[in-house]
């Protein structure tokens, strides 16, 4: 991953983490920047102007100073060797092959938890499937549900109370069968 890059996903989860639900502009970044280093135009402390960081984005400046490398790995709370071009074919995780597509559907559901924390019901149905040992098999099965008319309602009529303020979907009665008759 490109340092340009890391600098726009920052932006992105920072927007999301202060309720923006968007990434920060550069220009937000510098002013938070600067309310919580106290930096302004008569102090000495370093601060990041807004072309500088449009100048890291569009990788036109590939590489920090290191004054300004250590001022965005503090405001993002990140190490500060986050903040450099990740060398062709690195990868973060150590993981094997076979767990890799499992993985990346477990990460993006907890990314997915982490926009809709607001939801708690949602939140938490989200990490539960990314701390299920089989995601992929899940979501399958909530396909197969999903196809079959009726059954979404009757599940969540038998696993879910009425008074569950979780979810609040119409139901609709089940399809009445008819009965058997018996042939003694």
């Amino acid at each position: 991953m490109k340092l340009s890059d890391k600098i726009r996903y920052l932006r992105e989860v920072e927007g999301n983490l202060r309720g923006l639900n968007r990434a920060m502009t550069q220009q937000e970044l510098v002013r938070a920047i600067q309310q919580e280093n106290g930096t302004g135009k008569k102090t000495n402390k370093a601060t990041i102007s807004q072309s500088y960081l449009s100048q890291i984005e569009s990788g036109t400046r590939p590489h920090l100073t290191n004054t300004t490398r250590l001022l965005l790995a503090k405001f993002f709370k990140v190490h500060p060797g986050y903040l450099v071009d990740d060398p062709e074919g690195y990868h973060s995780e150590l993981i094997s092959d076979l767990r890799t597509a499992e993985d990346k559907l477990d990460l993006w559901l907890v990314g997915g938890a982490e926009r809709f924390r607001r939801d708690p019901a949602l939140c938490q149905a989200l990490l539960a499937l990314a701390n299920h040992s089989d995601s992929r098999r899940c979501f399958l099965l909530i396909e197969s549900i999903l196809e079959t008319p009726a059954l979404l309602d009757r599940l969540f009529q038998v696993l879910r109370s009425e008074s569950s303020s979780l979810m609040a979907i119409p139901t609709q009665p089940a399809p009445k069968r008819a009965a058997k008759r018996s042939t003694k």
